[in-house]
């Protein structure tokens, strides 16, 4: 084993003392899963087909979420030969000139990915980052082309390590409170992710004003790198060059107690609203990565199961969830694998900030600078209706105006936490 910068101990005490993003170099020397580029996964993979999501290449100053875009089955070798092709390219990807579209392969689990193969977990040993037994099993694979990005969201449940393999990405990332210069929106509903309504790389400042005052930190991670990002921190992703793999791994806190309340919070009053008949209620609201929308009933219970498990966590109960196991809602692909599925993080001595060893083998991610982004470009649909409302007067409200005040990340936190303070966990 190679030697590294930090012993796990370390490398734990200092994510769980970092308030600020920051990327770990040369923790990853040795490790076999830097040897998954795409090439080698088309190899392992063979004729298993994944999942890709296509998105048009466009400048209209709007972020491309995933209700908007397209899908295709695909296997990985396919999607090589596409990135690799000038014109037309059979196959899965026909419909998609490379010059126009981009695809990523996001959110795709590794332990369903290689369940063919379970010796690859061990290929992503987390452990030397202070979580002993993290490994694949708990990780994510996101393999993308050039353009190929994630919206601007802010994940509510816990931290985030990333592992860069193949290629470059490009993270702007803005701290929590930041939130109200973002403009959160939960349209699209995905369990656990809060979006942002604003295209962060090219900003529509006359209708998110606001944004002008964001504080974006920015990076280019490299292969071999690891990004360490904390709890709560807004981000988005880009693929820089023509073929792009990361590896991932989302680490819970005890922390997320209150904020799983939060989110059986907003999706039982979200589904409430956006199953309602109205003229208003057509819009593609639910995004792909949920299979189903619950009942209000199912909603009522999960909700009911997260205050119970808050209590009973916070009672020092250690016999764990009602039965049934975990007794939250978390984000689950269609095979019923959680996105956050890892225990509770145990107790570390945490470095004071003025001794956070910052320096050639942890680097911290810098704030951009203050210039405000150019805002010029032709107005959107959205500053035409706003300009007839000036006129008109005020527009009728719409149910996601509703949902935009009702499910603000500020407001259910507070919500959350009267729900838990009058259950005994507060």
């Amino acid at each position: 084993m190679e030697s590294k910068p930090f012993t796990p101990e370390e490398a734990r005490q200092i994510m769980e003392s970092l308030e600020k993003p920051a990327v770990f170099l040369d923790m990853t020397a040795g490790w076999p899963s830097l040897r998954w580029t795409a090439e080698h996964l088309a190899h392992v993979l063979g004729e298993k087909t994944v999942r890709f999501r296509v998105g048009k290449r466009q400048d209209d100053r709007k972020p491309l979420f995933e209700t908007q875009c397209s899908y295709v089955e695909a296997t990985v070798r396919d999607f090589l030969s596409w990135t690799k092709g000038q014109g037309p390219c059979p196959g899965p990807f026909s419909d998609f000139p490379r010059s126009e579209y981009w695809a990523y392969a996001d959110y795709k689990y590794i332990a369903v990915l290689f369940q063919h193969k379970p010796t690859m977990f061990q290929d992503v040993p987390w452990s030397d980052f202070g979580y002993p037994g993290r490994n694949g099993q708990e990780s994510t694979l996101w393999v993308g082309s050039d353009g190929a990005n994630t919206p601007c969201h802010q994940d509510t449940y816990g931290c985030n390590l990333v592992l860069q393999v193949q290629g470059r990405k490009k993270w702007y990332l803005f701290p929590v409170g930041d939130t109200c210069h973002l403009y959160p929106t939960r349209i699209p509903y995905e369990e656990s992710s809060v979006f942002s309504q604003v295209d962060i790389t090219q900003p529509n400042l006359r209708r998110f004003p606001a944004f002008a005052r964001a504080r974006a930190h920015v990076v280019t991670l490299q292969p071999g790198q690891v990004l360490f990002v904390p709890r709560h921190w807004w981000h988005y992703v880009e693929s820089l060059d023509p073929v792009t793999v990361s590896i991932n791994s989302w680490i819970e806190m005890e922390t997320d107690d209150t904020a799983r309340v939060g989110e059986a919070l907003t999706r039982t009053i979200v589904c409430a609203l956006k199953t309602l008949p109205s003229p208003d209620n057509a819009d593609e609201w639910l995004n792909p990565t949920e299979v189903d929308v619950p009942t209000y009933g199912e909603n009522l219970r999960d909700l009911s199961l997260a205050v119970q498990a808050c209590a009973t966590h916070r009672s020092g109960d250690s016999r764990g969830h009602p039965a049934g196991g975990s007794s939250w809602p978390v984000k689950r692909d269609a095979r019923g694998l959680p996105k956050h599925s890892a225990p509770p993080a145990g107790p570390v001595q945490h470095c004071p900030p003025d001794v956070i060893p910052f320096g050639p083998h942890l680097v911290p991610v810098a704030q951009e600078s203050a210039d405000a982004p150019s805002d010029e470009g032709p107005q959107s649909v959205d500053e035409e209706t706003d300009k007839l409302t000036e006129v008109t007067g005020h527009r009728a409200l719409s149910t996601n105006d509703l949902l935009e005040a009702l499910v603000h990340p500020d407001v259910i936190a507070l919500a959350a936490k009267l729900i838990v303070g009058r259950h005994g966990c507060g």
